[in-house]
C-alpha cells in the first residue's frame, strides 16, 4: 500500500512539484491534498478518503441522512438516476443494455447507537441501545448525541467502583443501571442543551490510520460495505450491465430498509455488502474464528437470515479463483444481512453476501485492513460482470 507521503518544498516550486506528482501518480487510485501554509503535500487513497467520511458520519438507525448525502455526492454523477424513497433508502441506477439481468447491490447506511428514553431530574439521560450492542462494552464510552440545538458530547457512566460491593465490581453492569452524562446540572439544563426523549446518539470515535494498512474507526459495519458499494458502482460507469446500488436504512433493527427497497427494485440477483465480525483474537477456539483480518473478503454460505443461493455462491467462488482474488468463508452462521430481506422479495431473489472482515463490530471502534477492502471491491466488481449474462 502507498503510505501517506509528505514532501516539504519551497513555495516557488510548489506548482511545478504538484504537476510532477500528479504525472507520476497518474492512474493510481489516490488524491493529492496540499497545505500551502506548511508547504505540505500528502497522498491519500481514494477509497480510504471515502471510508473516513462515511465512518465519521452520524448515522444511527432511523437517522441515516448524513450518510446518504455522502453517497449521493460520491455517486450521483455516475448514476443515470438517483432517488430516495419514503423510508430514506437511496437508490443509484445504472441503466445498461436490454437483455442483461438486473443486479441489486445493498449496503446499509445505519450504525448501532442509542436513543434517549428518559431525563432524570439531575440531568442524566437514560437510554436504550439501537442494534446489537452488548452491555459489557458500554461503561465509560464516549457518545455523540444529535440534539435539537446541535451535537452533544457525553459519556456513559454509573456509580463509582469505590462504593460498589465486590459482587457489583465483578459483574457486567446492566444497561438499566447506566446513564449518559452530558454535563447538565438538572432536567431543565439538559433540555436547554437540546436533549429530549427520542434524541439519537452514536459512539464518539474518530477515524484513524494506525499504520501498516490498518485503520480504526466507528461503524465499519456497514460503512466498509458502503465504500465497496460506491467503488464497485463507479467502476461500472461504462458497462452494459443493469445495476441498482442501494444505501439501505434500519438494517440494525431488522433489515427493514432492504425489504422495501428490494420490492421496489425487483432485481434478478441481490448482493448484500457488509462489514462482518472477525474472531482472530486470543482465547477464541479455532472453530469459532469466523473470519480473519487480511484473509480477503468474506463470503457467507449460511447465516441466521439467508442460505446463499447456489448460483450466487458458485459465481463468487469462480471469479475469486479465476481472478486470483483472496477470499474466505464465514465459518460461524450467526448474524444477518440485507440479503435476508432481499431473497424473500416477491417470488424470490437469488441472493448472497460479501463482507469486509472487521474486528470489534457493534462496539465503539473497529479495525480493518486496506487489502481486505480493496479485494472486496475487486470481487464484487468481477461478480457483477460474471453474473450479468444474457
Amino acid at each position: 500500500m502507498l503510505k501517506n507521503l509528505k514532501f516539504h518544498v519551497s513555495n516557488s516550486i510548489m506548482t511545478l512539484f504538484l504537476h510532477m506528482l500528479k504525472r507520476n501518480f497518474q492512474g493510481q487510485n489516490l488524491t493529492l491534498k496540499t497545505d500551502r501554509k506548511r508547504l505540505l503535500v500528502t497522498t491519500v487513497l481514494k477509497e480510504i478518503e471515502l471510508l473516513e467520511k462515511l465512518s465519521n458520519a452520524f448515522g444511527p438507525s432511523g437517522n441515516e441522512e448524513d450518510v446518504a448525502e455522502i453517497l449521493k455526492t460520491e455517486l450521483e454523477e455516475y448514476a443515470d438516476e438517483t432517488r430516495v424513497d419514503k423510508l430514506g433508502n437511496i437508490f443509484f441506477y445504472h441503466n445498461g443494455k436490454e437483455g442483461y439481468p438486473k443486479v441489486m447491490l445493498s449496503a446499509h447506511m445505519d450504525e448501532v447507537g442509542f436513543i434517549v428514553t428518559f431525563i432524570e431530574e439531575n440531568g442524566f439521560l437514560r437510554f436504550e441501545t439501537l442494534g446489537g450492542i452488548t452491555n459489557n462494552i458500554l461503561l465509560g464510552q464516549r457518545v455523540l448525541l444529535k440534539g435539537e440545538k446541535g451535537y452533544l458530547k457525553g459519556i456513559i457512566g454509573t456509580k463509582p467502583p469505590h462504593i460498589m460491593t465486590l459482587e457489583e465490581q465483578n459483574k457486567v453492569i446492566p444497561r438499566e443501571d447506566l446513564f449518559i452524562d452530558i454535563g447538565a446540572d438538572n432536567f431543565n439544563q439538559a433540555q436547554e442543551k437540546g436533549a429530549e426523549v427520542g434524541t439519537l446518539g452514536v459512539f464518539d470515535v474518530e477515524f484513524t490510520d494506525i499504520g501498516d494498512g490498518y485503520f480504526r474507526g466507528k461503524a465499519f459495519d456497514d460503512r466498509a460495505g458502503c465504500t465497496v458499494l460506491a467503488e464497485a458502482f463507479k467502476s461500472m460507469k461504462d458497462s452494459p450491465y443493469n445495476i441498482v446500488a442501494v444505501g439501505s436504512v434500519q438494517e440494525e433493527l431488522g433489515l427493514r430498509g432492504a425489504r422495501t427497497a428490494a420490492w421496489q427494485v425487483d432485481p434478478d440477483y441481490g448482493l448484500a455488502l457488509e462489514g462482518t465480525f472477525v474472531a482472530d483474537v486470543p482465547n477464541t477456539r479455532p472453530d469459532r474464528v469466523s473470519s480473519k483480518i487480511k484473509g480477503g473478503p468474506v463470503i457467507t454460505i449460511l447465516d441466521k437470515t439467508v442460505f446463499t443461493h447456489p448460483v450466487i455462491l458458485k459465481t463468487l467462488i469462480k471469479v475469486g479463483r479465476e481472478e486470483a482474488i483472496p477470499f474466505q468463508f464465514k465459518k460461524v452462521p450467526m448474524g444477518g444481512t440485507d440479503a435476508g430481506a432481499i431473497h424473500l422479495t416477491k417470488a424470490g431473489v437469488p441472493s448472497g453476501t460479501v463482507a469486509v472482515p472487521c474486528r470489534y463490530i457493534h462496539g465503539p471502534a473497529s479495525i480493518m485492513h486496506i487489502e481486505d477492502l480493496r479485494n472486496a471491491i475487486k470481487l464484487v466488481t468481477e461478480f457483477i460482470k460474471a453474473i450479468s449474462v444474457k
